[in-house]
Order: structure tokens, then sequence, then C-alpha cells
């Protein structure tokens, strides 16, 4: 059973949280906003707001503990991952993508994955449970904490299916750009294709952007790399994509990863190109492709620069805008679910999307 904290949590706890906290302790009012703004617009640890005395800061450590301990942490320069341990002893992942003027952090949204995606390391270890939207907070938080560059994108592509888990997420969603002034359009969803999910999400107030995982342009292709499309087949998916772009007026990106010899031939390029022509959504289709990480429980491979290239090419004589990304952090293990699984593995290990993918360098 999950240990719960006796008071409420660091960045689970609302305002009002606080103002009711401290004004039990007899602290005047001020000492709200002052903690407050040193949480969402400093951006700093509680720890180090030398504006509060010694004995209050203490005071409100214990009583507003952090949910995440860092188990590890790895960097390879621009990129950083973090391997979180909760209270309840489940483990997380985080990652820090860096450029020179600004940062985007990748951040988990469940403990483990339910949706089986055979090539994703996080489908492979099963499905612990879902985070709160406190622990999902900070995530986002210890990256600010650790990036001198700003944190101006957050990408909920990390471990899990954020849409199995939505009225947490949508709660972390609010906070984010509420408290933490974090644009709306600078969040991005990913889903491998919840549709009611996607079709709650087209009701909210704020026009975040939404990422659909799709990584074949048949059913039968797409049911053996992604289960869930058995549910949901993809002109269900697309139907709900094409509709959250016409309410929201945000252009819906798609991501792709190309496995060697499974989704990366010719003939299926030219079948992805003209499904996403015929894709109706407001501002077209946008196409990530995302060579693979790889992973100890699937024996497939990315595919060749060249494939790569040659697959781009294709799809984008149908008339869609295809991008191939980067692979970051891969000396690090920064794909979702890679640094639990080899924690898993080697317990004794130290160190200073839920779709399988290096989570996106930038928002779309």
């Amino acid at each position: 059973m999950r240990r719960q904290p006796e008071g409420e949590t660091r960045y689970g706890a609302s305002h009002r949280g606080y103002e009711v906290a401290l004004t039990a302790w007899h602290e005047p009012r001020y000492r709200v906003d002052q903690v407050w703004r040193w949480l969402y617009e400093t951006r700093r640890p509680l720890e180090e707001c030398t504006t509060l005395g010694r004995d209050l800061r203490q005071r409100l450590a214990d009583s507003f503990p952090c949910q995440l301990a860092p188990r590890l942490e790895q960097s390879d320069g621009d990129t950083s991952k973090w391997l979180f341990s909760t209270l309840d002893d489940v483990q997380v992942e985080t990652v820090l993508m860096r450029s020179p003027t600004r940062a985007t952090v990748c951040i988990s949204s469940q403990a483990g994955c339910a949706m089986g995606c055979t090539f994703c390391a996080t489908g492979q270890a099963g499905f612990e449970r879902h985070l709160d939207a406190g622990e999902m907070v900070e995530q986002v938080a210890t990256a600010m904490h650790a990036s001198v560059q700003r944190v101006s994108n957050v990408v909920f592509m990390g471990m899990g299916e954020p849409l199995a888990n939505y009225d947490a997420t949508w709660a972390a969603v609010e906070r984010l750009h509420d408290d933490f002034a974090l644009s709306a359009r600078h969040i991005t969803i990913s889903t491998v294709g919840v549709v009611p999910g996607m079709r709650r999400l087209a009701e909210e107030r704020l026009p975040v952007t939404l990422a659909v995982s799709l990584h074949a342009a048949d059913d039968e292709l797409r049911s053996r790399l992604v289960p869930l499309n058995d549910r949901y087949p993809i002109a269900q998916v697309l139907d709900a994509a094409a509709d959250y772009a016409g309410a929201t007026g945000r252009r819906v990106s798609f991501e792709y990863a190309l496995i060697a010899g499974v989704n990366d031939r010719p003939d299926q390029a030219d079948a992805l190109g003209r499904l996403l022509r015929a894709y109706p959504g407001v501002g077209g289709a946008h196409l990530n492709l995302i060579p693979l990480n790889p992973t100890a429980g699937f024996g497939g491979h990315a595919s060749t620069r060249r494939s790569s290239a040659g697959f781009a090419a294709r799809v984008e004589s149908h008339g869609i805008s295809a991008t191939i990304r980067r692979n970051r952090g891969a000396s690090i293990d920064a794909a979702c679910g890679q640094l639990r699984s080899r924690e898993a593995v080697s317990p004794s290990m130290s160190a200073a999307g839920h779709n399988g993918d290096a989570p996106a360098e930038e928002t779309p």
C-alpha cells in the first residue's frame, strides 16, 4: 500500500493548503505568498529560501515533503536524466534537454505503463500505478532547479500513457500553466490513441499541444506494435485528432518510431503519406520520425540514417511535413523506461515515451 505523508506534499499542496498550515502556526499572512512565490516564481528548492527563518523552513519541509527522491542521475552534457523513487518506492524517470537558450523537460505520468507497446521499455516492464499531480509537477520543478536555461517546454511523453491517468494529468497541466506560468502551447500531451481521453481534452480550457503516436499506417501492423489499436483503430484515432484540432485551432503532431524492416519500407512511407494527406485536422499533419531506441525486451533495431531520410522524403512527396528527430541522451539511456529497466537488472549501480522513443527535443 502506498505510504502517504501525514500532511500535504511540496508540490501537491495548493496555495490554500499552505495558507491553512501557516495560519495554524500563527505566521503572518505574507509568509504564504513568500513561500508560494519561492516555489513557483523563483523556482528554487524551499530549503534555499533564506527569507524564511531556519526553523520555519524545517517545519515546512517536514509538513510539505517532496515526493520524489533521486535514485540515479546521469548527464551527457545537454541531456540529463533522473530515476526517482517515490514515497512508496516505485520508480519513475524524468529527462531534461537543454539548448543554449531554453530547456524542455519530459515527464512521466505513470510508474510503468499498461499499454503494452511491444517495442517500449516502459511497456515491457508493466504497470505499477498512476502518478498524482504533485509527483508530475515535482518532476518539472526538479528540472527547473537543475537547469541554467529557462524551462519553457514540458512534454508528457515519459513513462506511462497520460490519457489513461487523465484527471491527475490535467490537474498537473493546470498547475504548470496557472502557477508556473507556462504557455499551454508549450505543454505537450502524447498519447498512443486513447480516444475517449483525446475527446475530453478537446473540451478543456487550455489548448495544449497533442501528439499522437502512430507507428504504422495500417491497422494490422499497428495492432502488433500498439495493442490498444484493437480497441481504437487508426480511423477512430485520426477522427478524434481532427476533432481536437478543430476545437482548439492547434495542429496535432504525429509520432512514428522507425524500426528497421518492420515499418520503414518505401511502400509503408507512401501509405503513411496518403493516410496523413487525407487527415482533415486544422493545420494538416506534421510527422515526427524517431529512430527506435533499442530495448532489451524487443529485438528490433533503428532504421539507418539513409533509410530514415528516404522514408521522410517519400512521406513529404505526399505533401506532408516530416521531421527526423535527433535522438538525445542515448549514452545515458534517456529514452522512456530504459534507465529504470537497467537499474532493475543492476540494482547496485550508482551515479551522480511511453512510446519507447527518445523524448521530444522541443515541443512541436
